[in-house]
């Protein structure tokens, strides 16, 4: 049995993690939900030691520093490597393509390129992901509990990725060489029509178009919406051989919504 080792078990991980056990893998993980504690050093580079493949869903620390690669960075031999990262390392292309030959470092996002490029320096399979949603993290959620917005940018445009997508994407990658991965839906678009499909999924009136002073967003919120790209996910599907399940927004509510009501 194949052992896979994942530094933070989190929402993208947890399905990552059950679709390799359908595999046959055995996976060891940190985590909240984990099954060893990250501080464990012992214990983790034990484990570490015996696992054919490591992958990381740990974000930068305040500090901007890989908290994996600074603590653990020399117990990682010759396995697998895998880091989730962001596409948010492209920075604004104001709606443009990007793809995997395109610059990063230039957005809102430094720790993540800074993080993005240590992985890749090691011979990583870093799978850049855009928005992520699925069962019980999505549009339909955010509709229910008030929380969804409609503001007023017209042309702004971003891509997502369903979590069951990500997990397909990765044991995609487990065959293929190193280097960067984009993992994004077929058909970007903006995040009104998003809001707008949930609410008539759910038969309710879409929120107010509101224009971006007045929607009161959080800080991370008018982040989001001060970059603008579309992410092409071209290499994936050459190299990894790779579709995203669900394509289009639609289709990944639908399912999300289905799966609630079975």
């Amino acid at each position: 049995m194949r052992r896979m080792f994942i530094f933070g078990l989190g929402y993208s991980a947890k399905v990552i993690a059950r679709l390799l056990e359908t595999r046959g893998w055995e996976v060891v993980s940190t985590g909240r939900d984990g099954t060893l504690a990250f501080d464990d050093e012992g214990t983790v580079r034990m484990a570490l030691a015996d696992s054919d493949a490591v992958l990381s869903s740990v974000p930068p620390s305040g500090e901007g520093l890989d908290p994996v690669l600074e603590r653990y960075g020399a117990a990682l031999g010759r396995q697998w490597l895998g880091y989730l990262g962001s596409t948010g390392v492209y920075g604004d292309t104001g709606g443009a393509w990007v793809d995997e030959s395109a610059p990063v470092g230039t957005g809102r996002r430094t720790a993540r390129a800074e993080c993005d490029a240590a992985w890749l320096a090691r011979g990583a399979r870093v799978f850049r992901l855009p928005g992520i949603y699925g069962p019980g993290r999505s549009a339909l959620d955010r509709v229910r509990t008030g929380k969804a917005h409609r503001i007023d940018l017209p042309g702004q445009v971003f891509s997502r990725v369903h979590v069951a997508d990500i997990a397909s994407g990765v044991v995609a990658g487990l065959d293929a060489p190193p280097g960067a991965y984009n993992l994004a839906d077929d058909r970007p678009c903006s995040q009104n029509a998003v809001i707008e499909e949930a609410c008539r999924l759910l038969g309710v009136a879409a929120p107010p178009l509101l224009g971006l002073e007045e929607a009161g967003l959080s800080r991370p919120a008018r982040a989001f919406y001060a970059e603008n790209r579309r992410v092409a996910n071209g290499k994936a599907k050459r190299v990894l051989g790779w579709a995203p399940r669900f394509a289009a927004y639609r289709a990944g509510l639908r399912a999300i919504l289905a799966g609630e009501r079975s």
